[in-house]
């Protein structure tokens, strides 16, 4: 794409009151955006309205900024960052059947997985991984050792690179991956010149690197809250199947399952405790058809799909006193008062064997003096 042509796109992405739908409708019409630009007002109120047709006559007045910003932004490292419009060769197939796919999309990642047809050469083996940004120890534990396992079997993990469980699954996945594998695509809410959250900076360098990041919004976007659920639809869309981790009744996490379903795609819960208001949504969508996957091997088996090898994990076994304890911890958050009715110990023997068991990875400490139980997938 020339700078000409950059620039024609973005001012059609620009236009005040011309949104993706209006946009699709004028290239269908009319071809190219620069060809829509010299049309007349009368054969533009043909497709839009008459205010559109005004709007479409007229430059916007930040263009020109934008077009020096995001060029610059491209030339910067050629090969490596991309502007994507509807029809580009780059544009990835699985997004044009959903209903409403991207006018432009924005991507950055290594030159050589954009040379073998970034997202198109795994168009059949993309899986979104999702879930809360507020996890247990347990549901970050699963998103990671999921995603782990998935990519270890040739699967792309598709998220948000949303605290939680987002960055766990993107974290399992460029742990899991091969090197010369496409390992997570992360689809973000703001420009690509912009990291959100703060904390996934050195995430989203790493990702760069050995993935891509995925954003339909111009440069300079910042973290405005509609973004989120709005690209919740290229993260199902992209991907045959969605996987929730972990949610709660009001996660947007039920927003990305909810299209994936629209969109003929497999749905994959895991199911919590019952006492978790993180469990929840899984719940909820075992409830309305989901699958119930208890190992990433169910999810594998319902894609047809052969496993790859077993992650490692670093929990070592505990001594006979310390599995007794584990015993009586069982699966949900329970009180160190709890505990101590349940075995009889005193309280400095059941800190020490509580101790010992997170620093082998076996049980997490909670928030409000709770532990819990970690299960390794």
């Amino acid at each position: 794409m020339d700078r000409e042509e950059l620039r024609a796109w973005l001012r059609l992405q620009l236009t005040p009151g011309v949104g993706d739908v209006t946009a699709r409708k004028l290239l269908t019409q009319f071809g190219l955006p620069d060809n829509v630009f010299k049309q007349s007002a009368d054969a533009l109120r043909q497709v839009t309205s008459a205010l559109q047709a005004t709007a479409l006559l007229e430059a916007p007045p930040e263009l020109e900024a934008l077009v020096e910003v995001t060029w610059n932004w491209l030339q910067a490292e050629p090969g490596c960052r991309y502007v994507l419009p509807l029809g580009d060769p780059g544009y990835p197939q699985t997004l044009l059947d959903i209903e409403d796919p991207p006018l432009l999309l924005y991507g950055m990642g290594p030159a050589d997985i954009w040379q073998r047809g970034g997202l198109n050469m795994v168009s059949n083996r993309c899986l979104a991984v999702v879930g809360s940004r507020n996890p247990t120890p347990q549901g970050t534990a699963n998103a990671r050792q999921f995603a782990v396992a998935l990519t270890q079997a040739g699967l792309t993990i598709v998220s948000g690179m949303a605290l939680g469980v987002d960055g766990a699954a993107h974290e399992g996945a460029l742990e899991g991956a091969a090197l010369d594998q496409l390992a997570t695509v992360a689809v973000v809410g703001t420009g690509l010149d912009r990291v959100y959250p703060k904390q996934h900076r050195v995430l989203a360098h790493r990702i760069a690197q050995r993935g891509l990041l995925l954003s339909e919004y111009p440069l300079g976007t910042p973290p405005l809250a509609a973004n989120f659920p709005k690209r919740n639809r290229i993260i199902s869309g992209l991907s045959r199947g969605t996987l929730v981790v972990e949610a709660a009744l009001q996660s947007g996490s039920l927003i990305t399952a909810r299209l994936a379903t629209e969109q003929g795609k497999d749905v994959f819960a895991i199911p919590g405790s019952i006492h978790s208001t993180q469990a929840r949504g899984c719940h909820a969508l075992i409830k309305q058809g989901a699958k119930l996957v208890e190992c990433a091997q169910d999810v594998l088996e319902e894609l047809q799909m052969d496993g790859g090898t077993t992650p490692p994990t670093n929990a070592q076994t505990p001594a006979p006193e310390e599995s007794a304890l584990l015993h009586a911890l069982g699966y949900d958050a329970t009180s160190l008062d709890t505990l101590q009715a349940r075995t009889g110990l005193d309280t400095a023997t059941l800190q020490a064997q509580l101790m010992t068991l997170e620093l082998q990875g076996q049980i997490a400490r909670l928030p409000g003096g709770l532990f819990q139980r970690l299960v390794v997938v």
